[in-house]
């Protein structure tokens, strides 16, 4: 089974971002936690080109992606878990914690060195939240990550199907934590002791940079916690919070042209503090 699913790694990954796209589409449709003000075929025909602009770079860039790093590893035996004795289920379990930590890591580099953060600010700059938010981010910060993680997996020798269901579930997580849904409060807390939640990252979003530097986490809510970068609500709540920055406020900044040229500009290098 594990053979199959890496053999067609490309079609399982796209299968199931189709499939949480779709589900998590329909119910913020269903159930929306915001109103939302700006015509949606407008951001999501932008958003979404540029995921389709990032996928094709990323796979120019890199003749071999995360997953197929991982089998490259795993047939050498090469990296840190090969040099110890771990059973595969422990050394699956901690490549799936190590892999979530690393990028919690980077995502507080990415706030915190200028030039990472006006690459990442693309991202904040959206002036909504929703799912299209979790696919938006500048092509040469898909670049960086992907280095930075088939380092990690060069480095510790991760065992490439927690490697494939690591992208798969970072992904879905993307999808989910960046919806516009509405969850009842009961559903909401309880999800946070496992997963971050749309409420917890919506946070992360806020035009506030106190907010805009907490939960930093995609997949595991723990870090944030262990290290001192969580915060629970926004202070304007949920349905008045201001989303993005101070600057890129203009509608024509949502233009994917506008979006690509936003490391470049001139204006804020990072977030104040």
């Amino acid at each position: 089974m594990s053979d199959i699913l890496l053999a067609n790694e490309a079609n399982v990954r796209l299968g199931f971002f189709c499939t949480v796209f779709g589900v998590m589409a329909i119910w913020e449709l269903l159930s929306p936690r915001r109103r939302q003000e700006i015509p949606r075929i407008f951001r999501w025909s932008n958003n979404l080109a540029l995921v389709v602009m990032d996928t094709i770079i990323v796979r120019v860039t890199f003749p071999i992606l995360a997953v197929g790093a991982a089998v490259l590893v795993e047939d050498r035996a090469f990296g840190l878990f090969h040099l110890v004795n771990i059973p595969s289920v422990v050394a699956f379990i901690l490549s799936m914690l190590l892999l979530d930590l690393i990028i919690y890591f980077q995502h507080r580099i990415f706030h915190h060195i200028p030039w990472f953060w006006r690459l990442h600010r693309m991202h904040h700059a959206d002036l909504e939240f929703d799912v299209t938010t979790g696919i938006r981010f500048h092509p040469l910060e898909i670049v960086l990550s992907m280095a930075i993680k088939l380092s990690a997996i060069a480095i510790l020798g991760l065992p490439a199907l927690a490697v494939l269901l690591f992208e798969i579930v970072l992904n879905a997580t993307s999808l989910f934590n960046h919806s516009n849904l509405r969850l009842p409060a009961p559903v909401d807390r309880a999800l946070r002791l496992f997963l971050v939640t749309p409420d917890m990252h919506r946070v992360h979003h806020s035009i506030r940079v106190r907010e805009t530097n907490s939960n930093f986490g995609f997949n595991f809510p723990w870090w944030d916690k262990i290290f001192g970068t969580y915060q629970d609500q926004p202070v304007d709540g949920h349905e008045k919070m201001t989303i993005g920055l101070t600057q890129f406020r203009e509608a024509e900044c949502l233009r994917i042209d506008k979006m690509l040229l936003q490391p470049f500009k001139s204006k804020q290098s990072q977030p104040d503090r």
